[in-house]
């Protein structure tokens, strides 16, 4: 069993007057979306990450004060905790499904803690994840203002919030690049440093709040007609979405 670090990869899909940005790394994976010099960001990775959310911005030739706003797929640590630190820095708004912003704002906390982890501690691969997330900042407990998505939600690229519950009870995929791509968050991913399964999966049991909700969530997802997967980990997946979703079911 081999474990390696790699380099930040960003990959792109391109849609009328605007880009959407997957930036994939080891741990978690966050999105760009540009339209003319101005950002939306979606997620923004560990709390010790968001001077990579920065690297990212530069990469494509922006700079992080072209972000107008950000999304959240859902409050666990590892897509919130860089946004909390790039939020006081830049000043953008935050904004979620309504039923998540308690979780965004730590009124509650609705993730996996030690009674979830130490029963599959044992892995091998679930020790190796641990040593990369814990220096990243993953026992952070620090929330954001965050605010319920406004009406009309009128941010670059366009982003088309889908529901997406189960995760958490307010997780929220997103639909961009003229609903080509699916964002999916967590709702079901393309690989993750624990699982010994590559291409679209549904995420470890002990890191969903409410396996039936999630579940009926991806049933969902074998409706839409999106041919490009951006999941929160994992690389991204090229092909019909409907058809990854039906094979994370059956895997499941």
């Amino acid at each position: 069993m081999k474990f390696g670090r790699r380099p930040m990869q960003i990959s792109r899909v391109d849609a009328g007057s605007s880009t959407a940005f997957l930036v994939h790394t080891d741990v978690v994976n966050w999105i760009l979306l540009q339209e003319g010099s101005d950002l939306t960001l979606i997620d923004g990775g560990y709390p010790g990450q968001a001077s990579a959310v920065e690297e990212s911005v530069r990469a494509i030739g922006r700079r992080p004060e072209d972000i107008r706003g950000a999304l959240l797929t859902h409050a666990h640590v590892d897509h919130l905790g860089g946004l909390v630190t790039l939020n006081a820095r830049y000043g953008f708004d935050v904004y979620c499904d309504p039923v998540e912003v308690a979780h965004a704002r730590r009124e509650y906390l609705q993730q996996a803690g030690p009674a979830d982890i130490v029963p599959i501690s044992y892995r091998p691969r679930v020790l190796h994840w641990l040593s990369m997330v814990l220096p990243l900042g993953a026992l952070s407990r620090t929330g954001l203002e965050a605010e319920p998505f406004p009406s009309p939600l009128d941010l670059p690229g366009a982003p088309n919030p889908v529901a997406a519950y189960g995760h958490t009870d307010g997780h929220s995929a997103y639909l961009v690049a003229d609903d080509a791509v699916l964002v999916c968050g967590d709702a079901m991913v393309s690989g993750h440093p624990i699982s010994t399964v590559t291409g679209p999966q549904c995420i470890e049991h002990a890191f969903a709040h409410d396996e039936a909700t999630a579940r009926r969530t991806v049933e969902s997802f074998t409706s839409l007609d999106a041919t490009v997967l951006f999941p929160g980990h994992g690389p991204r997946h090229n092909g019909p979405v409907a058809e990854a979703a039906r094979r994370a079911l059956d895997i499941s």
